[in-house]
């Protein structure tokens, strides 16, 4: 019944004004109703010689309906014969195009807030191995690949073996890709970064060659072409929401990210191995003089920060390419989320990633995309110079000589 409203609607056939007067006065569902009494307006408006009292009542409930196929009909009245119509029309278009000025506004806000998530994502391993182990970790985003590699891998098994299950694609995906990028992790670390330690110079060369590596390999097994990673049945389609347009899939990668960070949060919070490792941040030389094995608690936490990475990499696989060159499009914005936030800090990593997230999303109407990037990053460099330890920096003797 909703569906033959909204055919009327568009058809505007005052013809039907008879069968809408009969569907209205038994119809009992409410939704129904409006869409039945918005079909009416829009076939009353169209016919002429209607009373002015019912155009303007019509006028009103176009008003109310808001979008833009009301917004063209009421634009439509400013030719109509009778003052007070053309005069309600305006107000009308008015209230509706305010209405929609301030919608999209919302809605550059849900896509920052949606933007700020994957980069929350992309950043926040990094947060804790640049913050813990000042490792400027050039691989990082060869991490997120791996992880989005593993979401392919476990999705064509599943097409393979049971296609059944493929709506649980993912769930099964997100501890392999955890594990898989975790054991890369802490066998670069234990392999490499573990010689490097106090040779920052050196440490940047290094990972930037690990993640060239780790592209050719990847390239080489799976070829220099896009996998598909396809979307479970439950990420799949958009819906409505006070006029907000919401895709189901964003939705759960903005959910899954505030997920990871109470996760993290609470490992680093609530744990043995989150006290020693909050510990050897804040100082190094008194936690190995505690008894806390250093070394290992550097191994684990790369690993860490590198699992966690593999994470965010199922999550991309749903919006981006997974392409060998996957991670590079996110390794500067992520060191640029740590920066901005205060290094090491999980809270400020959150709010600088909403931040430029929305920031971004605002910019881009305006300035386009490449110089709202532009801008944001010379705001950066500004706000660096000011506060050099970010917006959240962390306290402790070691810190703060």
């Amino acid at each position: 019944r909703r569906n033959a409203a909204d055919a009327v609607f568009k058809a505007r056939d005052a013809a039907a004004l008879p069968a809408l007067d009969a569907a209205l006065a038994r119809e009992a569902d409410a939704g129904v109703k409006r869409s039945l009494q918005e079909a009416r307006a829009a076939a009353l408006l169209a016919k002429s010689g209607s009373p002015e009292i019912e155009r303007l009542a019509a006028v009103d409930t176009l008003q109310a309906r808001g979008d833009s196929e009301a917004l063209g009909i009421l634009r439509g009245l400013a030719n109509d014969s009778a003052q007070s119509v053309r005069d309600a029309a305006a107000r009308g278009v008015s209230a509706i195009e305010t209405r929609q000025a301030l919608m999209a506004n919302v809605q550059n806000a849900w896509y920052g807030v949606s933007l700020g998530s994957v980069l929350l994502l992309a950043a926040i391993g990094l947060a804790i191995t640049f913050g813990v182990m000042g490792i400027i970790n050039m691989a990082h985003g060869e991490m997120v690949m791996l992880g989005a590699y593993t979401t392919y891998l476990v999705q064509e098994l599943i097409r393979q073996k049971a296609p059944g299950l493929f709506d649980w694609s993912l769930p099964i995906a997100i501890p392999l890709a955890f594990l898989a990028a975790g054991a890369v992790g802490i066998l670069i670390e234990r392999t490499v970064i573990r010689h490097l330690y106090g040779r920052p110079l050196e440490t940047l060369l290094a990972t930037w060659g690990i993640s060239l590596i780790l592209q050719q390999a990847v390239r080489s097994v799976f070829g220099p072409t896009n996998r598909e990673v396809g979307a479970p049945s439950y990420m799949s389609g958009a819906f409505d929401l006070f006029g907000l347009s919401i895709t189901w899939g964003r939705l759960w990668i903005v959910v899954f990210a505030m997920a990871v960070f109470v996760a993290l949060n609470l490992i680093l919070k609530a744990t043995s191995f989150g006290l020693k490792t909050r510990a050897v941040t804040q100082n190094r030389r008194m936690a190995a003089a505690m008894g806390i094995r250093t070394p290992w608690i550097d191994a684990f936490t790369f690993g860490l920060g590198s699992g966690i990475a593999g994470v965010a990499g199922v999550a991309l696989s749903q919006i981006d390419n997974v392409s060998p060159n996957l991670g590079q499009g996110y390794i500067i914005d992520s060191f640029l989320v740590v920066v901005f936030g205060g290094v090491g800090n999980l809270w400020g990593t959150l709010v600088a990633a909403l931040t430029l997230g929305v920031a971004n999303k605002f910019l881009e109407p305006y300035a386009g995309a490449v110089l709202g990037k532009i801008l944001l990053l010379v705001f950066i460099i500004l706000f660096i110079q000011k506060r050099p330890r970010g917006l959240f920096a962390l306290k402790g003797r070691a810190v703060e000589a």
